[in-house]
């Protein structure tokens, strides 16, 4: 584990160019090479199902068209969101379809799934907690081991803000994954929340009854309702802490502009202060959910290529 001291002086150091960032070089010319690169696979895209804790999930598998296996990239997606997750605008993809697609012409499959209660998977969205789909990924890695073509012995994650809480914590605890991508990951629940979950409604959640769930208008005007289990768990899962049982490859990328997981690159910089292994932080001049809702997929492809590169070495 590093010092904290220690890495906000080499972060000093390399941004004053006292010390070469070559690690960070090297990531960067392999993610431009391969943004320039054409496909090089046909691909397919099939929806799947598989079975957790009596509830049928529901993923989109795409992969690439070889008669030798491929690698397998985990998608996990954000506070209500669904498999494909936010749209991109100026284009007719979503975040991950298009991470999808990018990864599959060019060698590596991809499962984005929908954890329990969020889009066509089965259950009810205010049962979930983090604990819950954190079970569900688990499940995800079980059902990846089934699948024709793939080589299971190469499998990475990507999550995304919440989603990026649930890769961290399946790395943690599951040495199926292999290589480990957070995008925006909360990295304090309690304080990365704040935005969307202010304290009196934190309160309100957390003198709930069992089983009682509380209304809630999201700030961006949709109606939902939650259960006490997930009000607990802000205060009692911490994706920081878990990282330091895992020692495979981590990549973090965040951007610059995010106000839900802020400041960055702090929150981002807090996964590597507890990780032992190797890894790398990429701060995109971007938002939390790398512009894609304001000016279209130009930040979203620099953490695509980003993580392409960083599969293409140590998945």
């Amino acid at each position: 584990m590093r010092r904290f001291q220690v890495l906000f002086l080499i972060l000093v150091l390399v941004g004053f160019g006292l010390l070469p960032a070559a690690a960070h070089e090297d990531l960067a010319a392999k993610a431009a090479e391969l943004a320039a690169s054409a496909p090089s696979f046909e691909y397919a895209e099939t929806i799947v199902h598989f079975e957790n804790e009596g509830l049928q999930l529901i993923g989109t598998l795409a992969m690439p068209t070889t008669d030798a296996p491929v690698p397998l990239v985990l998608l996990f997606h954000g506070f209500k969101g669904e498999r494909d997750e936010l749209p991109v605008v100026n284009t007719e993809e979503a975040m991950y379809s298009r991470t999808a697609r990018i990864f599959a012409e060019r060698g590596i499959a991809t499962l984005r799934i929908e954890f329990r209660g969020s889009g066509e998977s089965e259950g009810l969205w205010e049962d979930t907690t983090f604990t819950s789909q954190i079970s569900d990924a688990v499940a995800a890695l079980d059902f990846v081991g089934t699948l024709e073509g793939v080589a299971v012995e190469h499998i990475g994650v990507i999550g995304l803000s919440q989603g990026g809480l649930v890769a961290a914590s399946l790395a943690s605890q599951d040495a199926r994954v292999k290589s480990l991508v957070l995008w925006s990951a909360a990295a304090n629940p309690a304080s990365n929340f704040a935005n969307i979950l202010p304290m009196d409604t934190i309160k309100a959640g957390l003198a709930l009854a069992d089983g009682e769930a509380l209304p809630i208008t999201l700030p961006w005007g949709e109606e939902t309702s939650m259960k006490r289990g997930f009000f607990e768990e802000l205060f009692t899962v911490d994706p920081v802490a878990a990282i330091t049982r895992y020692a495979g490859p981590m990549l973090v990328i965040v951007g610059s502009r995010d106000t839900t997981v802020y400041p960055q690159p702090q929150q981002g910089q807090a996964f590597l202060n507890y990780h032992d292994g190797h890894e790398e932080l990429v701060v995109l001049d971007g938002d939390h959910i790398f512009d894609v809702l304001a000016t279209g997929p130009e930040v979203l492809d620099q953490a695509i290529f980003n993580s392409l590169a960083w599969f293409s070495e140590d998945l």
